[in-house]
């Protein structure tokens, strides 16, 4: 048995030292065509993307899921997911490619609303063809890529604007598509403190941070800490820890040939069978099977649950 280890870029065939300073936005094609408009699987760390599909066909796989995604349509992948795409030649369409820095700068109210909104968890959401939002859209990426190319323009604020714009488009869409639920209450305050909590999740989770610990990091209590996280996502803050490190886990069961034990250690678990009933608490089958049911079936596991 053999498990396919999975590259981490910046952007795709570039490196993960390679710097994404704050924002990178050009055309689908521009780097499908390199590689015969597929982009094998793949993960970036630390950084958020989104996909515009304006018009045409892309197979997509994040994480386990496969899909198959007509433009227009915006896919969103958080930081860590694996994901891999199969465009059509003719796709016409944009990436944006965000830093964590960028998620917490700046307005934060705003980007914390499209942040938890857009990035809690890798989605597709489609648009209406011909659409007023589609078309809203598709002309602030097209905006967005004009500013960026323009010669001597590193300093300029707009292309961060419209990149912002782009992401409170895409929450109003999905909150448009989507009934009212636990991540849509709460304060524009509550909200971003929730989007500072997924960006220092995702720095630290490999750490075993504490709940006390993330909350000192935020200026809060824990309990304060844990009644907002329940409010956005309607789990606690362990919880969110734990389906955090779940999903690494999974992840690298699957895709790292390396033994159990190495992966427990690399995961921070300092007893690799403290590491196994933690895993088999919250699957119901020890790491090693987890493994074998995922390779056989082709990188397809079962879902690991909460």
């Amino acid at each position: 048995m053999k498990a396919n280890p999975v590259p981490r870029f910046a952007l795709y065939g570039e490196t993960a030292s390679t710097a994404v300073e704050m924002l990178h936005v050009e055309e689908v094609r521009s780097r499908s065509h390199r590689y015969q408009w597929e982009i094998d699987p793949h993960l970036h760390q630390g950084l958020f993307q989104v996909l515009w599909i304006h018009t045409g066909e892309a197979r997509t796989r994040l994480d386990e899921r496969s899909a198959v995604v007509l433009g227009p349509a915006a896919i969103l992948v958080p930081p860590g997911v694996v994901h891999g795409f199969r465009f059509a030649p003719e796709v016409d369409g944009f990436v944006l490619t965000l830093s964590s820095r960028f998620m917490v700068e700046g307005d934060a109210a705003l980007v914390g609303d499209a942040f938890t909104a857009l990035f809690a968890s890798p989605t597709v959401l489609g648009l209406e063809a011909g659409g007023e939002g589609a078309s809203r859209l598709d002309a602030l990426f097209r905006s967005l890529a004009a500013e960026a190319a323009e010669p001597g323009g590193d300093g300029s604020p707009v292309p961060a604007w419209l990149a912002r714009a782009i992401l409170w488009r895409l929450a109003r869409e999905r909150s448009a598509q989507a009934e009212a639920g636990p991540g849509e209450t709460g304060g524009r305050s509550h909200r971003a403190l929730f989007t500072r909590f997924l960006v220092a999740l995702e720095e630290h989770f490999l750490e075993h941070w504490s709940v006390a610990r993330y909350a000192d990091r935020l200026g809060v209590s824990p309990a304060t800490l844990n009644r907002l996280v329940r409010q956005q996502s309607g789990r606690s803050a362990l919880e969110m820890v734990h389906d955090r490190l779940m999903r690494e886990a999974c992840r690298r069961l699957i895709y790292v040939a390396a033994p159990v034990a190495s992966l427990a250690l690399e995961l921070g678990f300092e007893d690799p069978a403290y590491f196994s009933r933690f895993f088999k608490r919250r699957t119901g089958m020890s790491p090693h099977r987890w493994r074998r049911q995922g390779v056989t079936a082709g990188m397809t596991p079962p879902d690991p649950g909460r």
